[in-house]
């Protein structure tokens, strides 16, 4: 592992990048304690503060985890994928507020990943997830829920579906799309939109999967996303 001296990043990111390089291709496995702050500060040729700030950046992307005491030290950590949502999370929610990115846009990338997950939720999905959607159904019918309640419980609604596929890397892959990209458009669409539509095209889609019926599962899909760019006093035919 080394570092580009003549590099325009600054040392602790070479290194933590190094680092980052190392446990990717197996050099470094889980488990493994890395050497001491003063054993990296020799072969990288740099201070100490510098490889704790290396350090450190790793920590924050749950690449590693210190432990103290004679045994201590940090050392490679298994990293899960519920526990790497948060940073999907978070650079989605930078990229779409940072970014020229529009509605239209947002909106077409969210449903087609969605719409990935609908066959594999009509197989796989469970009576608890079923049971949160239908649950999130009953909430959006209540009278008086504000707008930030109802794009939240719509958000839990998603979560369901695509936790329904029962396959992590795309619960991975779409905890953007469900957790960042779907409030921001939300609180765009439904201020504008019928809640009663939306209630009623979300009832159709826990039926479809109730039913395990993959088609169905996507044309509903497809209901929503055409409800969803439509002009904010346009509706759609359920038929």
């Amino acid at each position: 592992m080394k570092i580009d001296p003549d590099s325009t990043a600054d040392f602790s990111a070479q290194i933590a990048k190094a680092i980052r390089d190392a446990i990717v291709s197996g050099d470094l496995l889980v488990d493994q304690r890395l050497p001491s702050e003063a054993e990296l500060a020799d072969q990288f040729d740099v201070s100490r503060p510098t490889v704790r700030e290396a350090l450190k950046r790793l920590a924050a992307q749950s690449l590693i985890r210190t432990q103290r005491g004679a045994t201590g030290g940090a050392f490679v950590n298994r990293l899960r994928f519920e526990e790497a949502y948060d940073q999907q999370v978070t650079t989605s929610t930078l990229l779409l507020s940072m970014n020229s990115v529009s509605f239209d846009v947002a909106c077409e990338a969210r449903y087609a990943l969605e719409r990935a997950c609908a066959p594999l939720a009509a197989q796989r999905r469970t009576p608890d997830q079923l049971a949160t959607m239908r649950a999130e159904i009953h909430r959006q019918s209540q009278p008086g829920l504000t707008d930030e309640a109802f794009c939240a419980s719509d958000v839990t609604l998603h979560r369901a579906l695509v936790d329904g596929a029962g396959n992590k890397v795309l619960s991975y892959q779409l905890a953007g799309a469900v957790e960042a990209m779907q409030p921001l458009m939300n609180m765009i669409t439904f201020t504008a939109r019928s809640r009663e539509v939306i209630v009623a095209l979300h009832t159709d889609l826990a039926d479809a999967l109730e039913a395990r019926d993959a088609a169905r599962t996507d044309e509903t899909l497809l209901k929503l996303e055409s409800y969803t760019t439509l002009t904010p006093k346009a509706e759609i035919s359920r038929e």
